[in-house]
């Protein structure tokens, strides 16, 4: 059995990792379980790097055992990520914040938490809503909104849902709530994800994919 921490911004995060992905990979003997950023009562959102760096130290040395991963936007990463700034055209950005914080881990803790093997961060590409363009047509069909099904899929364009860009005006949320003011995150995101369905969402978002791949070779 391999115990994963899956440390995540907020609601809709902890939600798709409990109904889509846990399952998924426990058949494959990898548990996982999400656990929020911050303390309660100061649970989620702003994702700057003290807070990640102190949630992810604790849970490796708490959990020796156990290997831990992130699950954060790259669209309103705040502040303190190494990595953080512009890249090549044909760069990830998101890539390099990943390997700073492993980098940034490492020198800070040293070698007896064993980061560079246990821990495997995660920035989404660029929302979390960009998987859900993995199939506008289920998109639509989820939130009860067959009719912006055309729309939905103008928004995917040729590219991967990872390259809908991010912007104040044209991250993926922004464009679903540009047509549907009254798209819920928490609910309506984990609904699409679920129809959809991760084999699609792995499918069509290849650096997704190669997340999850590293998570099942645990």
């Amino acid at each position: 059995m391999t115990r994963v921490h899956v440390v995540v911004e907020g609601l809709t995060e902890e939600t798709f990792v409990n109904d889509v992905l846990a399952p998924a990979l426990g058949w494959r003997g990898v548990y996982l379980t999400p656990c929020c950023l911050g303390r309660p009562g100061h649970r989620g959102g702003n994702v700057t790097y003290g807070r990640v760096e102190s949630h992810v130290v604790k849970l490796l040395r708490q959990d020796k055992g156990a290997y831990c991963t992130t699950l954060f936007d790259l669209y309103g990463l705040g502040d303190g990520f190494s990595g953080n700034t512009p890249v090549p055209k044909d760069a990830c950005r998101a890539t390099q914040i990943e390997r700073g914080l492993v980098a940034a881990i490492i020198a800070a803790h040293g070698d007896d938490l064993r980061a560079d093997i246990r821990f495997i961060p995660y920035i989404q590409k660029y929302e979390f809503e960009g998987l859900l363009f993995s199939d506008p047509e289920k998109l639509a069909h989820a939130i009860s909104q067959p009719q912006l099904q055309s729309e939905f899929q103008s928004i995917r364009g040729k590219g991967t849902p990872e390259d809908i860009n991010d912007s104040p005006q044209t991250a993926p949320s922004k464009r679903i709530l540009r047509i549907y003011p009254p798209y819920e995150k928490p609910f309506d995101g984990v609904l699409a994800a679920k129809a959809i369905g991760l084999a699609v969402i792995r499918r069509e978002c290849p650096r997704f994919n190669a997340w999850i791949e590293r998570l099942e070779a645990l």
